[in-house]
């Protein structure tokens, strides 16, 4: 059980991450300590889609999360693991593409 608590946690920290970047007036940095390299043609836009991601992203952080709730030493485990293996590859692809649609050319 508090396995879980913690785990959700962590899923309102990337929503609250989506909340700072939707209110944002710069574009923002995704990756920590690094600089947007991307030169934004519509900041708000592009922030607001970078928000939506990250709010996707702590909602289903938060539900693959569920299996904790079965109980120590639960098979379910394995679904929270490579369910968020998988969804941090979605992350980084959506990104991508997100960076290129607002890309100044």
């Amino acid at each position: 059980m508090i396995g879980f608590f913690i785990w959700a946690l962590f899923g309102l920290v990337f929503i609250g991450l989506g909340i700072y970047a939707f209110n944002s007036s710069k574009a923002v940095n995704f990756w920590a300590n690094i600089k947007t390299t991307v030169d934004v043609v519509d900041v708000k836009s592009y922030n607001k889609a970078v928000a939506k991601l990250w709010w996707i992203f702590g909602t289903i952080f938060i539900l693959l999360g569920l299996p904790l709730l079965a109980g120590q030493n639960s098979p379910l485990i394995i679904f929270s693991a490579l369910g968020t293996m998988f969804e941090c590859i979605f992350l980084i692809i959506t990104l991508r593409k997100i960076e290129i649609k607002y890309r100044r050319k």
